[in-house]
């Protein structure tokens, strides 16, 4: 057996957890690989802080990921918290919570450093060549995007979007009218010109809850399948069927979507707009989905470089 690692990935909306192993020809073997959904940022946008409640479920589902690392008897583990934990003025609370209940130390990253860990899973994933890429990752409080020409970044930022902002901030968690949906695609349209002007890339790759939602719903997947996620292409005129669908629906009745996990309900709607100007702004008809994201980046670049000491 090969030396096994985990990774937690601490978000605004959900908790991802990877463990993976790796064999004596260094490659990587997925072990687990999943996520629970917290929504650590409920309310962030109102207060600046997590929140107590929020807070106390995001720590108990880290304390499960803990004993399952344990359990599965990874070697390290390795933690990072991203937009949520990042912008809240007592994000440390959250940090110190759980060192205080597991002994893992979550190490708060930047934007900047979030976008590359990602772009360079999603590469890795796709095995990408040649051609010039862009790679994205909407979250639960911000969206990433990297630019880049094959394996190579050429240039990285944040954007403070994210699905559970924009769904607080419109009230997106039910049916809502046209004019509201509007006013929030125009909203999102000046929250992310700084993606005007630039040429369409040859590959867009959508990575995150969001994108694979999407995908599931397409592909009317009842149990979650990666080998039919990967690679899967949204085009806009699908993008624009779900939001149409979500837009009529409350939460419960979204949550009687085949694909859609139950607890993303709230959200994705706010996701799927988030999703559709993107590919506009950038001047695509579509993008790839990757179930690849920072986890992975991170488990390649913290333990798949070396042999731990």
């Amino acid at each position: 057996m090969g030396s096994r690692f985990a990774v937690i990935d601490v978000g605004t909306n959900s908790v991802k957890f990877l463990i993976g192993e790796r064999g004596a020809d260094g490659e990587w073997r997925t072990v687990v690989d999943r996520a629970e959904v917290t929504r650590l940022g409920e309310g962030l946008d109102r207060t600046g802080e997590l929140n107590e409640e929020p807070i106390r479920r995001t720590v108990a589902a880290i304390t499960d990921m803990a004993e399952e690392a344990e359990h599965q008897a990874v070697a390290a583990v390795a933690a990072v918290g991203t937009a949520g934990v990042r912008m809240a003025r007592n994000g440390e609370a959250l940090v110190e919570a759980v060192r205080e209940r597991t002994g893992i130390d979550v190490q708060i990253i930047s934007g900047d450093e979030e976008g590359r860990l990602a772009y360079v899973a999603a590469a890795e994933g796709l095995h990408l060549e040649n051609g010039s890429v862009v790679v994205f990752d909407t979250g639960g409080g911000s969206s990433q995007f990297t630019f880049g020409h094959g394996g190579e970044v050429e240039e990285r930022f944040s954007v403070d979007v994210g699905a559970v902002r924009l769904t607080e901030r419109f009230g997106l968690d039910g049916p809502v009218p046209r004019e509201r949906l509007a006013e929030a695609l125009a909203a999102l349209a000046l929250d992310l010109e700084r993606l005007d002007g630039r040429p369409p890339p040859d590959l867009l790759i959508g990575i995150g809850g969001a994108v694979t939602n999407l995908a599931a719903v397409e592909h009317g997947l009842a149990t979650y399948d990666p080998d039919v996620m990967r690679g899967t292409v949204l085009d806009r005129g699908e993008i624009d069927r779900q939001i149409e669908l979500y837009r009529t629906r409350t939460a419960d009745e979204r949550r009687e979507v085949v694909g859609l996990q139950p607890k993303r309900a709230e959200v994705i709607l706010a996701g799927a707009c988030i999703v559709r100007t993107v590919l506009e702004k950038l001047g695509s008809e579509s993008l790839t989905v990757s179930d690849r994201g920072l986890r992975h980046g991170l488990l390649e670049e913290r333990f798949g470089r070396e042999s731990p000491r």
